[in-house]
């Protein structure tokens, strides 16, 4: 059975990207990377907002031999990423540039359940806004955080407020770089 999943890189005080919008301080190093890629093979859809499309949008341009400097986990990822659908949801977004994307523009939590539910691998919903939306209509059913070893001290949270969720910990791990990474199920 499918899960929905959100899985995010995150700042030790719980941020995605700092107040001036820049998420450098969260690019993953080799081990941690490798780790993502293994998660990332059971994905069979992705879910985005716009921004989050665009940011993500890069990996479809990324050929397997053009930069002598990319390696060969960003690689893989650039393979899997491309393997998976993609959903983007955006009232602003006329055409979606990438193979195997489609577009909707309005967020209806019935679609995605439907969705997940007919799905033979795991869906990931991706960016804090769009998650934010599956968190408050109960749609999610995992997390995995990566908690950078940095304070960004404001921004955009990962997390919506006014949400209560309980949760198990189904895993943990630490990175040789500092990075911890939390795998939590929510509690129905």
């Amino acid at each position: 059975m499918a899960r929905l999943v959100y899985s995010v890189l995150t700042s030790l005080d719980g941020y995605v990207v700092d107040a001036d919008g820049r998420f450098d301080w969260a690019a993953p190093d080799e081990e941690v990377h490798t780790f993502v890629n293994d998660q990332e093979r059971a994905v069979g859809t992705y879910l985005y907002g716009r921004r989050m499309y665009d940011v993500m949008s890069v990996w479809q341009d990324m050929a397997p031999d053009d930069d002598p400097g990319d390696s060969a986990v960003t690689r893989d990822f650039a393979g899997i990423w491309r393997a998976a659908d993609k959903v983007v949801f955006s009232r602003t977004l006329d055409e979606v540039r990438t193979p195997r994307t489609r577009l909707e523009h309005d967020f209806d939590p019935g679609q995605v359940r439907e969705l997940v539910a007919t799905a033979d691998r795991d869906v990931s919903v991706g960016g804090p806004t769009l998650a934010a939306a599956a968190i408050r209509a109960g749609l999610v059913d995992e997390l995995h955080q990566f908690l950078n070893p940095v304070v960004v001290g404001g921004g955009t949270s990962w997390l919506p407020d006014g949400v209560r969720l309980d949760l198990e910990l189904l895993d943990e791990r630490r990175f040789r770089g500092g990075v911890v990474h939390l795998h939590h199920r929510v509690l129905r």
